[in-house]
C-alpha cells in the first residue's frame, strides 16, 4: 500500500453539560466501486485473551508439554474436550455456539496476528491497535473514526464512553452498555425535560447540540424498548407451550468462580473500562437494533474485558471458559443480526498470552494471538496464515506465540472486502502498513 492522501475532516460539536449521546454524522458519497451494502462490527477483547485456549493447537505436542494444568484436552467427542475443526486445531468447548458458523463457512481465523512489534502494556497495545499506528501519536484518531469520515457510513459504539478507536473529528453515536442504553436519565421526567429544553432553547451551538443529543437519546430509548417489548412478547408466547413448570423458571447462571480482590483489581485495570463478556449478547442486540433502524449506521464497536488471566485460568472449565461462553453467545447474536452479504464481524485483542503456563496456573502477557472473522465473504471453515508451532525455538523471545501477520494487514484485507477501499485509502487509515499476500485467501472474491 502506498500514496496516502489527506482525509477531509468534519467538525464535532461537544455536548458540554448535557453528557448525552453523540450526534450522528451523515456519510459522504461513497467512492466509485464501493460495496455500499457492507457493515462492519469490531469486537475488542480488552485484557488480552488467551487465543491458545480458544483455538486449541491440539496436534502440537508442545502445547500439552508447556501447559500441563491449563491445556484444553484434545478432542475425543466428550463435553470437556476441544471440538475438532481440522487436523491441527480445535475449538474450546465453551465456544460451541460458533461451530455452526465454522461449518457453514462464515467463520475464519488468522492463527497468529498482532502488533508489528511486541508491546506488553495493556494500555499502550490497545491504544496502538485502536489508532492503527505502530507507535504513539500526538494527535491520535481512531481508525474506525477515520473510516467513518472517509465514506463508509456513520459509527455507533456500545458500552464505552470514549473508546480511542472512535476518537476523532467525525461525529459518532455512543450508548451505554446493558439496560442503561434504554434509559433516558433525567429526560424521563417530563418536568425536568421541559426545564432543560427551556434552558437550552437558544440558537447557540451548545444549545443546538444539547437538543440534538437529547432527541437522539429519547429516540434510542424508544427504539430499544420497542425491540425489547417485541422480544418479550415472542418469548412469552413460546413459554406458553412449555409443559414443565421448572423450565419456565430456568435462568442462565454464569457460574464464575470467585477471585481474589487483587486479581479482580488487576483484571479490571487491564479491561480499560470494558465490562466482562456476560452482557455482550444484550449489547450486540442493542447495536444490531439501532444499526438496522438507521441505514446510515454501518460501523459498530463493542468491547468486553476480563481476559487478563494471570492466575487460575482453567481449561475446559473455569474463569476463562465462562468468559468464552459469554463471548460465544454474543458473537452468535451478532451473526444472527449481521448476516447480509457484505456484513463482517472482527474479533481482536491487544496481544496474546504466554505459550507456557505460569506458576499460578495462568498465563502472562504475550504477543501473537488468534484474530477471528465472521461474515459471508470470509473464506470460513479454515485457519489462515502462518503457523510455526509451539516449539521453543519457534516462539518470540522463547515465550510467546509470534505475530506472523500484522493485524493491520488483516484489517486491510477486511476493509477491501467490505468497502472496496483502494490502496491509497487503506494507507491513510493504516499508515505504514503493507499488503500481506499470504492473507489473500482470507476473503472470497466478489
Amino acid at each position: 500500500m502506498h500514496n496516502a492522501f489527506p482525509i477531509q475532516r468534519r467538525s464535532l460539536i461537544a455536548l458540554g453539560a448535557s453528557s448525552l449521546i453523540g450526534t450522528r454524522v451523515f456519510a459522504q458519497k461513497a467512492p466509485a466501486g464501493s460495496l455500499t451494502q457492507g457493515r462492519l462490527v469490531v469486537v475488542f477483547l480488552r485484557g488480552a485473551y488467551d487465543g491458545l485456549s480458544a483455538l486449541v493447537p491440539y496436534a502440537d505436542r508442545d502445547y500439552y508439554a508447556i501447559r500441563p494444568n491449563i491445556a484444553v484436552a484434545a478432542p475425543d467427542g466428550s463435553r470437556e474436550t476441544a471440538i475438532k475443526l481440522d487436523d491441527r486445531f480445535a475449538l474450546h468447548p465453551a465456544l460451541s455456539p460458533l461451530l455452526p458458523l465454522w461449518q457453514e463457512g462464515a467463520l475464519g481465523v488468522i492463527a497468529s496476528a498482532g502488533l508489528p512489534a511486541p508491546n506488553r502494556s495493556h494500555f499502550d497495545a490497545q491504544y496502538l491497535m485502536e489508532i492503527g499506528l505502530p507507535e504513539k501519536s500526538n494527535s491520535p484518531v481512531g481508525w474506525l473514526n477515520k473510516l467513518s469520515a472517509s465514506s463508509a457510513g456513520s459509527a455507533l459504539g456500545v458500552g464505552e464512553a470514549n473508546p480511542a478507536i472512535l476518537s476523532g473529528q467525525a461525529a459518532v453515536k455512543l450508548i451505554p452498555r446493558g439496560d442503561a442504553a434504554a434509559r433516558t436519565g433525567v429526560l424521563a421526567n417530563e418536568k425536568q425535560r421541559s426545564a432543560l429544553m427551556d434552558l437550552y432553547a437558544g440558537n447557540d451551538k451548545v444549545s443546538e447540540a444539547f437538543r440534538q443529543g437529547a432527541g437522539s437519546r429519547m429516540q434510542t430509548s424508544q427504539e430499544l424498548m420497542n425491540e425489547r417489548n417485541m422480544r418479550t412478547a415472542n418469548a412469552n408466547a413460546e413459554m406458553v407451550g412449555m409443559a414443565n413448570p421448572q423450565q419456565r423458571r430456568m435462568l442462565d447462571k454464569d457460574g464464575t468462580p470467585p477471585t481474589s480482590t487483587a486479581q479482580q483489581a488487576q483484571m479490571q485495570a487491564a479491561s480499560n473500562g470494558a465490562a466482562d463478556p456476560v452482557g455482550l449478547a444484550l449489547d450486540a442486540q442493542h447495536l444490531a437494533t439501532l444499526m438496522r433502524n438507521d441505514p446510515q449506521l454501518r460501523l459498530g464497536f463493542l468491547s468486553a474485558g476480563g481476559w487478563d488471566t494471570h492466575a487460575n485460568q482453567g481449561n475446559a472449565t473455569g474463569q476463562l471458559a465462562n468468559n468464552l461462553g459469554n463471548l460465544a453467545r454474543g458473537l452468535a447474536q451478532l451473526r444472527s443480526e449481521f448476516d447480509q452479504p457484505g456484513d463482517l464481524v472482527i474479533v481482536m485483542s491487544e496481544f496474546g498470552r504466554t505459550a507456557a503456563e505460569n506458576g499460578t496456573k495462568g498465563t502472562d502477557h504475550g504477543f501473537g494471538n488468534a484474530l477471528w472473522l465472521i461474515g459471508n465473504r470470509v473464506q470460513g471453515g479454515k485457519v489462515h496464515g502462518q503457523w510455526a508451532g509451539l516449539a521453543r525455538g519457534n516462539l518470540n523471545d522463547n515465550r510467546d506465540l509470534p505475530a506472523h501477520h500484522d493485524y493491520r494487514a488483516v484489517l486491510a484485507q477486511a476493509l477491501r472486502s467490505t468497502f472496496a477501499l483502494p490502496d491509497s485509502q487503506l494507507q491513510t487509515l493504516l499508515p505504514g502498513s503493507s499488503w500481506d499476500r499470504r492473507l489473500d485467501g482470507v476473503f472470497r472474491k466478489v
